[in-house]
């Protein structure tokens, strides 16, 4: 079994080292804060829902976002998404998604809340 290791600053004073399943979270969560064409050197890399946060959220804008996770997720192969949620509030959306970590079977929820309004993305 492979053991991943890294570090997040975000929420922390000091670098605090983060392993496998905890790891594979930040690096998704990374992963939407960035909008998709602003990576140099790789447009096609993070996540359309900044753009779409003020559409009207009919079910084809709906699928659109639920293809962009699912793409998201297949980026990286040490997890899989069991479950995706897509809930409109008045100002954003709130993603909601169970996730399996495929090294050791453990699963997690992970909630994600963008605000258009504010401009945040906020892990629940």
């Amino acid at each position: 079994m492979s053991t991943y290791r890294g570090f997040s600053t975000i929420n922390n004073r000091r670098k605090a080292r983060l392993t496998d399943f905890e790891l594979v979270k930040r690096d998704l969560i990374n992963h939407f804060y960035i909008r998709k064409g602003e990576k140099l050197h790789n447009p096609n890399f993070g996540t359309i829902i900044w753009y779409l946060l003020f559409e009207p959220m009919t079910d084809a804008i709906k699928d659109q976002i639920g293809e962009d996770i699912r793409a998201i997720i297949n980026y990286d192969p040490r997890i899989n998404a069991d479950r995706i949620s897509i809930v409109e509030f008045e100002h954003g959306l709130q993603i909601e998604l169970e996730l399996s970590y495929i090294e050791s079977n453990e699963t997690d929820t992970l909630r994600l809340l963008f605000n258009g309004e504010s401009g945040t993305l906020s892990v629940l």
